[in-house]
Parts: C-alpha cells; structure tokens; sequence
C-alpha cells in the first residue's frame, strides 16, 4: 500500500510541476502547482509527518498560490502601460528613503545581536526545549525565539508585495489612458526600428 500511494503522489507531484513550467496561461500554472503541493502533502503523510502535511497544505497551496492568483488576475495582461507616467507622486524617494530605513534598521539589529545571542539580538525568555517535547512544540519555539526576525521579515515582504500588486494594477483615470493612446496612435513608422511623429 505504501509503495501504491508513493507512486500515484509521486505521478501528481510530477505531472504538476511539468504543467507548472510547460502550461501558457498563468492561471493554469498556478493550478498545476497546487496540484504539485497537494501530491508533495501526500508524501509527508506516507512519511508520518503529519504537521508539515498540514502547513503544506494550508501555507503553501492555501495562502501563498491564492496570493499567487490574486496578483496574477489583479495585474492582468491586456493593458497598455506607460512605466513614465508615475501614479503616486513622490513615491519613489518615498521607497528610497524607506529602504534606506530598513536597512539600517537591519543591520542594527545584526550588529546587536552577540554570540551568545539569538538571531533577533536578544535571549531567548522561553525555557530551553527539552528532550520529550514533541516537533511541533520545538518548531514553535525556535520559530518564535531564534527565527523570530526571519519570520517577521517574511510576513512583511508577503505585505509588501500585495501592496505592491494592488499599485501596479491601479487604472489610470479614462482622461489619462485615453491621452495616452492617442500619443501613441500618432507615432509611425517611417523604417524599422525608427518612430517619428
């Protein structure tokens, strides 16, 4: 039985991640990598690893392919665009000064912490994990202790890039986007490569 739901899961995870790089449409590779994650749970099932078959499931082929989705079909393909035309005035020195920010905030934090310290430049206040403790309870220690600033730093940049996605696909007004296209329907082509108004 066992070798029947490894290779069946296996099939899965493999025509899964062929459709993933072969697949045209964005959408249907997202699928497809659902498909890919579910067959990888059925794996750690057979393996008896049942917590990382339910974070498999539920962080990767729930939250992260629906992310995933949502910018594919929040961004769409059909659009003219003008990279020039900036949105949000002053935004851009806005995100070099943040950047800057974060940085330094960084490397302050990396500076802190000493030798004798966890990743996050402070003790860890939890009591150390013992022997019997099960696998869960360990992850979840050391998760929220020693990998604490890593796993922020995660859920910050999931933060940032949906926002992200949300400003890419913001229209521009219809009195914008139809000026636009009238700018560039007055362009044309004298020789190849050479436009002239």
């Amino acid at each position: 039985m066992d070798l029947f739901v490894f290779v069946v899961a296996g099939l899965i995870v493999l025509v899964g991640a062929a459709g993933v790089i072969t697949l045209s449409h964005p959408v249907h590779a997202a699928l497809s990598l659902v498909a890919t994650l579910f067959g990888v749970a059925v794996l750690f099932i057979s393996r008896d690893a049942e917590f990382l078959a339910a974070v498999q499931v539920i962080v990767y082929a729930g939250a992260i392919v629906v992310l995933f989705l949502f910018v594919i079909m929040l961004l769409g393909i059909d659009r003219v665009e003008d990279i020039r035309v900036e949105p949000i005035a002053g935004q851009r020195p806005a995100a070099l000064v943040g950047g800057v920010a974060a940085l330094g905030l960084s490397l302050v934090a990396l500076l802190a912490a000493g030798a004798d310290r966890t990743t996050t430049g402070l003790a860890s206040r939890t009591a150390p994990i013992g022997e019997d403790a099960s696998n869960i309870s360990r992850l979840g220690q050391l998760l929220f202790s020693r990998y604490v600033f890593a796993f922020e730093a995660t859920a910050i940049l999931l933060t940032v890039s949906v926002v992200a996605a949300v400003l890419l696909a913001r229209r521009l007004p219809t009195s914008d986007r139809d000026e636009m296209l009238a700018a560039e329907s007055e362009l044309t082509v004298d020789e190849p490569g050479e436009a002239v108004r």
